[in-house]
């Protein structure tokens, strides 16, 4: 279990955005501490992906107070969250079938000395990466197009990991993943905390978030729904709060360690 005294890695107290009328997230908490899976999980139209979105930067909360490691930030741009730590992997992936590992991990930040590519500097540091995640890609050299969807899923991953960051947010990362790959997916979330990061996990996947998280936290329209210790919590438990059918509350705030 995570420390409770220790200050989070990410803390989100009051989080609100409206769309016009729509509410898509009302005062919601969230905190995530280093060496923790996080799911986050509610229906369709629960704020999953809003929150999501507002930790990556991508959505301005129209109200509420987010901190890294104890102090206030604002994170108005993608641009801001990666310099505060923050990696997001969203379900599209965003790579390119047509081009080999190495070029996917450094898309957009290939390394270059007087102008020239540094091939064999940015091949190490793939082959780095994917081994902190114990990746099961083939070669750094493998096209995209080669590699199956989990082999896929941890080249974007890994991506993230080149950026150094500190809180990995994953949005439905095992969604039409054969058991097979879902089972080697899993193994990179639990790689990811083993590494000490903060992992924020969502998924309509219960399976799957009791396999491999710590806390389970429920969103409903909008709001908190419940929090749950992903260990002790029964399917019901956490389906209850998911349906409506019960309300366990809000989660609990940090404790302050005795001075």
């Amino acid at each position: 279990m995570v420390e409770r005294t220790r200050t989070p890695l990410l803390s989100m107290r009051g989080i609100t955005k409206r769309y016009g009328a729509v509410e898509s997230l009302v005062d919601v908490d969230l905190e995530v501490h280093a060496h923790e899976v996080v799911a986050l999980v509610g229906d369709n139209g629960a704020g999953k992906s809003t929150l999501a979105k507002v930790v990556a930067g991508v959505v301005v909360p129209d109200s509420g107070l987010v901190e890294v490691d104890g102090a206030p930030v604002t994170i108005p741009n993608p641009k801001a969250a990666q310099r505060l730590g923050v990696a997001t992997v969203f379900q599209d992936l965003a790579l390119c079938d047509n081009l080999d590992v190495t070029a996917n991990l450094f898309l957009g930040r290939e390394m270059r000395s007087a102008g020239v590519m540094q091939d064999s500097r940015m091949e190490a540091m793939a082959r780095s990466v994917l081994r902190d995640l114990t990746s099961r890609v083939p070669s750094v050299r493998t096209p995209l197009s080669h590699l199956s969807a989990g082999q896929r899923q941890s080249v974007a991953i890994a991506r993230t990991l080149l950026g150094s960051p500190r809180i990995v947010v994953l949005d439905e990362p095992t969604a039409a993943l054969s058991v097979a790959h879902t089972a080697e997916v899993l193994t990179y979330i639990e790689r990811l905390r083993d590494l000490g990061l903060g992992v924020i996990l969502i998924s309509h996947n219960m399976n799957d978030v009791r396999a491999v998280s710590d806390r389970i936290e429920v969103l409903r329209h909008g709001r908190n729904n419940g929090s749950f210790d992903a260990q002790t919590a029964s399917y019901g438990e956490i389906i209850g709060a998911i349906t409506g059918a019960s309300r366990v509350g809000r989660p609990l705030r940090p404790v302050t360690a005795a001075s």
